[in-house]
């Protein structure tokens, strides 16, 4: 399989539209769900539009005494009322926006669902989303494809366990990875260099790096081609 594009990427909770964009440009993409969780990430928050400026939506996680838990074993605290504040702020803060009331019974079918684990939440809402989006790729769970090693390594193996010879990296990728690497190993390495777009917004000055959502709340028919321009 020549002319093959993998992406491999975090689970990420309503991630922002540079994810969707690496998404969008794969053949093959790989949920990377069993590399350590990272307590500092976009794993378990992201951020939406309010009156008041952007505002985080956290899912509350048990990381105390579990160690160094992977992406897949990250539970959620659900002593926490989380489900319901995500669901009013969207309600609150989207009402007025053009094409929320479409997509309201999504979020609601997801909010009223007790999530044990922050993986199936991320999935779940991913893969809602991509719909939405009218993206559809090939993908796969990491952890599924038996494939040792870690690292660029590990990047590299999966990346050939898929028959893909082409990998679009994130931009922040350029920090850790050593590009003769994958040359070596005959995968042209490309790295993402998202231009975040401008459209529609509701309350006041235009706010990049938002959860995706806010770009589908607002212009759902252009959404994938606002996404990808």
């Amino acid at each position: 399989m020549s002319g093959r594009t993998a992406v491999i990427l975090q689970p990420s909770y309503l991630p922002w539209l540079g994810y969707f964009a690496q998404f969008h440009r794969s053949d093959v993409f790989v949920i990377y769900d069993d590399v350590q969780y990272d307590k500092h990430s976009w794993r378990n928050r992201n951020r939406i539009k309010t009156p008041q400026g952007p505002q985080w939506l956290t899912v509350p996680v048990c990381t105390t005494g579990q160690g160094w838990p992977s992406n897949r074993d990250v539970a959620i605290d659900n002593k926490q009322p989380w489900r319901k504040k995500h669901l009013q702020s969207l309600r609150q803060n989207y009402a007025r926006a053009p094409y929320f009331a479409g997509y309201a019974s999504l979020f609601e079918e997801i909010y009223e669902r007790e999530w044990g684990h922050l993986f199936d939440l991320n999935v779940a809402c991913f893969t809602a989303l991509a719909r939405a989006l009218g993206i559809e790729r090939e993908v796969r769970l990491s952890s599924e494809l038996g494939v040792p090693g870690a690292g660029v390594d590990r990047l590299i193996g999966i990346c050939q366990c898929l028959g893909a010879d082409h990998f679009y990296e994130g931009a922040a990728g350029r920090d850790y990875i050593d590009d003769s690497v994958f040359a070596a190993a005959g995968i042209t390495l490309e790295y993402q260099d998202y231009r975040h777009p401008s459209y529609a917004q509701q309350h006041g000055e235009f706010v990049p790096f938002l959860s995706v959502v806010d770009l589908l709340f607002n212009c759902e028919p252009q959404s994938l081609e606002v996404l990808v321009s």
